[in-house]
């Protein structure tokens, strides 16, 4: 769809700018003017900013969102909680798939996010065997991407076993699982489930090193070629055991040991690694996925962001679990969890940027693009995937540039959010999904049946 936008300020590539007109054409962004007056066709806006990738989500975790929040009898753990996923996934379909997955898509737009990159290890029917279409759940992922316009960066996982060394999957774990032929064919068939979705992405993901072998980590490096290749790494100290009682080394060194990492690659949460590994991967160019609602709420621990961040490392942002869907939120909390553990204040800021909501959403931008295979940005060429905030916000008055960032990541968060367009199409209007109503009660429909 075209259309010709006037921001009062806007964030470029180089900074920020009055008066910017952004005209788009077939869903990408033909031309950005500067000091340029407003047309009489021209929607107006306050302030924009391009759309927050979205580097780490389980979409169908939407549906237990404040289901897992009851102590135990012994001490809970992510360890806990995954037997409760392991449970909740037990009786899902793909239709099922498809309606928690829209609502989680349209909140990420509402929340800022414009691209998600799904994390789907969810492949086989409820007995452990595969569809006759093997991307069959792909399939209800790419809908629900359709559905709510969100982009998609699909990102087929496998996963074949319970520990370290190859231990065979347990019974909660059946519906994951794959061989790595199965696994080839059912990334072919995920390839074919999103084409018709506009600028979609697919890579490839491993569960997580004690979920593969590395014979098996060597293969899918190789099958994903130079797309997008996300793992989950170092989450849980008791992971970071195992794999030191495996191999003798932590598991972000042994990736950086025996995989040529690089762009490409998502090291997801990272959260338990040591000062030589942080300077190590920072030099590898791979990019580390945070998602710090969900490693709060797992009780993982907080990632060493100020020694990775000065180290030059790149960062993006993810809703992982989607307890709680806020780009802001997630910007904030990953802030608050380094005072916390520094006992001081502004820390991912840098000289070059004192801003630290500015250094926060600038970085966070550019490192999920990158692990997501797409671009993010108001420049020529770009897709059409743009925020606006409400100027009228009591937390964004009197402020410009770089404070409204400030502004919007500690104060104002997600009430500030204005306009959404993803690849030129204006998706939310005062913060709500054109859709909403229609996908929330599908969802709610589909989770009384899942809970009951």
């Amino acid at each position: 769809m075209d259309a010709d936008l006037h921001f009062g300020q806007a964030l470029l590539p180089d900074g920020w700018a009055r008066d910017v007109r952004v005209q788009v054409t077939a869903g990408r962004i033909a031309a950005v003017e500067r000091g340029a007056s407003p047309q009489p066709t021209d929607e107006r806006q306050g302030y924009g900013l391009p759309g927050m990738p979205n580097l780490h989500s389980h979409a169908f975790q939407r549906g237990m969102a404040g289901l897992a929040e009851r102590r135990g009898n012994g001490p809970d753990s992510f360890w806990t909680w995954r037997e409760t996923m392991y449970r909740f996934v037990e009786r899902m379909t793909p239709a099922d798939v498809h309606a928690l997955a829209a609502l989680a898509y349209i909140e990420m737009l509402e929340g800022g996010f414009t691209r998600v990159g799904e994390f789907h290890y969810l492949h086989h029917d409820i007995d452990g065997g595969p569809y006759v279409d093997r991307a069959e759940m792909a399939g209800a992922i790419a809908q629900a991407a359709l559905d709510s316009g969100i982009g998609l960066t699909l990102l087929p996982v496998f996963y074949a076993h319970s520990g370290f060394g190859g231990l065979p999957p347990g019974d909660g774990q059946r519906r994951f699982v794959n061989t790595i032929e199965g696994f080839a064919r059912l990334l072919e068939a995920s390839r074919h489930a999103v084409r018709g979705l506009p600028d979609a992405v697919v890579g490839i993901a491993a569960h997580s090193l004690r979920a593969v072998t590395p014979p098996e980590l060597a293969r899918l490096a190789a099958l994903g070629g130079s797309a997008p290749l996300h793992i989950h790494v170092a989450e849980q100290l008791r992971e970071v055991d195992d794999c030191l009682a495996w191999s003798g080394q932590r598991p972000v060194e042994w990736l950086l040991n025996h995989v040529d990492l690089a762009g490409n690659w998502c090291l997801v949460h990272a959260t338990h690694i040591i000062e030589t590994e942080v300077a190590a991967l920072a030099r590898s160019g791979a990019i580390a996925g945070l998602c710090p609602i969900t490693e709060a709420n797992l009780g993982d621990g907080i990632f060493p962001g100020q020694m990775f961040v000065s180290a030059g490392g790149a960062f993006g942002i993810g809703s992982d679990s989607n307890v709680l869907i806020d780009a802001s939120e997630e910007l904030r909390l990953l802030e608050y969890g380094q005072r916390l553990a520094s006992r001081s204040r502004n820390v991912m800021g840098d000289p070059g940027s004192p801003s630290v909501g500015a250094a926060l959403y600038r970085n966070a931008c550019s490192g999920g693009a990158a692990a997501l295979g797409a671009a993010t940005g108001i420049a020529p060429g770009l897709p059409a995937d743009l925020v606006s905030l409400d100027p009228t916000h009591p937390s964004l008055t009197g402020r410009g540039g770089d404070a409204l960032l400030d502004g919007y990541a500690f104060a104002a968060g997600r009430h500030a959010l204005d306009c959404v367009w993803r690849n030129g199409v204006k998706l939310v209007t005062n913060g709500r999904h054109r859709e909403r109503d229609r996908i929330r009660e599908r969802y709610r429909t589909v989770l009384e049946k899942l809970i009951a």
